[in-house]
C-alpha cells in the first residue's frame, strides 16, 4: 500500500489554520479579503450566501487553487507548498458529483481507492463494503450509478471522499437539490463522521449544519463577519427575533425594518413570526426566548441589510 493509503489511517486530531487568505480573479473580483481561522476535530460550519467566497475558500484548502495571498496550514503542510502531504489527508466532496453514470456503485469506489494506492484487491473489496456500509449504500452496491436518486449520488460523493480514509473531509454545498428526508440523513452522517476527523462543511442552508455543529463561522463578501458557536449566535438574535398577531390573511405590509419568517393562519387571524433589522419590535408583539438558527442567521443578515439574499436562499432550498 502507498503512503497516501497509509497516511490516510493515522487518526490522530488535525488543525487547520487559515491566515489572512487572500484571492482576487482575473477581473478584479474579490472573493477572499484577509480570511482568518482556526479549527479541529468535528463539524465545522462554514455559512454563507452564495457569492460569498466559501467555494473559493473550499478550492484553496482543496489545493485546487493557489491563493493571491495568505496561508492555509493543514495539519502541520502548507496547501500551497506541500500539496501531495495536503492531498493525502483529504477527501473533497463537491457541489457537483456526478460521473462515472455507467459505472456499478462499487466499481467506483473500487477504482477510486486504487487510484488512492491500495494495490490489494482483497484490501480494497473491504475497504469499499466499509464505506458503503458507512453511507448506507450497501444494499446498491451493484446498481448503475445512473440508477441512483439524487441523495444516493451524494451519498456516493462521500463515500468517494472516504475510500481513503482521510483525516479531513471538506464538503461544498452538500444538500443541494435533495427532499427533506435525504437531507436529514445526510446531516447524521455527517454527525457520525465528525466524531473522529475534522469536518468542513460549507453552505448557504443553515439547516445543512445540524445539532452536531458545535463551530461556524459566517463568511459575507469575502470577509469572516461572525465566528463562534451556534449558541452564541441564537443568543444574538433573541431581542430581534418575535411573533405577532394581526387581522386578516397577514398580507398586510408590515412595517419596514421588519423581515417576516412563517405566516400561520389562526382562524380570522394570522400569526406572522419575523426578525427586526434594528432590534425595535412592533408595539403588541411577543419576543421570542428561543430563537432557531434560522431565525438567528436571518437577523444576523437583517442587520447588515442583506435579509433579502438570505431569505432568497432558504426559500429555494
Amino acid at each position: 500500500m502507498s503512503s497516501v493509503a497509509e497516511a490516510g489511517t493515522t487518526r490522530a486530531p488535525v488543525t487547520i489554520t487559515v491566515q489572512g487568505l487572500r484571492h482576487v480573479y482575473k477581473g478584479g473580483t474579490v472573493a477572499l479579503d484577509g480570511v482568518d481561522l482556526s479549527f479541529g476535530t468535528g463539524l465545522f460550519g462554514l455559512l454563507g450566501p452564495n457569492g460569498a467566497g466559501k467555494s473559493t475558500l473550499m478550492r484553496i484548502m482543496c489545493t485546487l487553487l493557489v491563493p493571491t495571498g495568505g496561508t492555509v496550514n493543514m495539519g502541520g503542510h502548507d496547501v500551497v507548498g506541500e500539496r501531495q502531504a495536503v492531498r493525502a489527508m483529504i477527501g473533497y466532496l463537491p457541489q457537483e458529483f456526478g460521473a462515472w453514470r455507467l459505472q456499478r456503485v462499487e466499481e467506483v469506489l473500487d477504482t477510486l481507492a486504487l487510484l488512492s494506492g491500495m494495490r490489494n484487491k482483497a484490501t480494497r473489496r473491504q475497504r469499499t463494503r466499509d464505506v458503503l456500509e458507512q453511507v448506507g449504500l450497501d444494499d446498491v452496491a451493484d446498481r448503475k450509478v445512473k440508477k441512483l436518486s439524487g441523495g444516493m449520488v451524494r451519498r456516493l460523493g462521500v463515500a468517494q471522499a472516504l475510500i481513503h480514509e482521510p483525516r479531513v473531509l471538506i464538503v461544498d454545498e452538500p444538500t443541494v437539490g435533495l427532499d427533506p428526508q435525504e437531507r436529514l440523513r445526510f446531516r447524521q452522517l455527517m454527525a457520525n463522521l465528525g466524531q473522529d476527523r475534522t469536518i468542513v462543511l460549507s453552505t448557504h442552508i443553515v439547516a445543512d449544519l445540524g445539532s452536531s455543529c458545535s463551530d461556524l463561522a459566517l463568511i459575507d463578501t469575502g470577509k469572516i463577519v461572525f465566528r463562534g458557536s451556534p449558541a452564541e449566535l441564537m443568543g444574538q438574535a433573541k431581542q430581534r427575533v418575535f411573533e405577532i398577531t394581526v387581522p386578516g390573511a397577514g398580507d398586510a405590509r408590515m412595517e419596514s425594518g421588519y423581515e417576516i419568517v412563517s405566516r400561520m393562519r389562526d382562524g380570522e387571524n394570522t400569526r406572522i413570526r419575523a426578525v427586526s433589522r434594528d432590534g425595535g419590535i412592533p408595539e403588541g408583539a411577543e419576543q421570542i426566548a428561543d430563537p432557531t438558527l434560522e431565525e438567528a442567521y436571518l437577523a444576523f443578515m437583517a442587520a447588515r441589510g442583506r435579509a433579502d439574499v438570505a431569505l432568497a436562499e432558504e426559500e429555494e432550498a
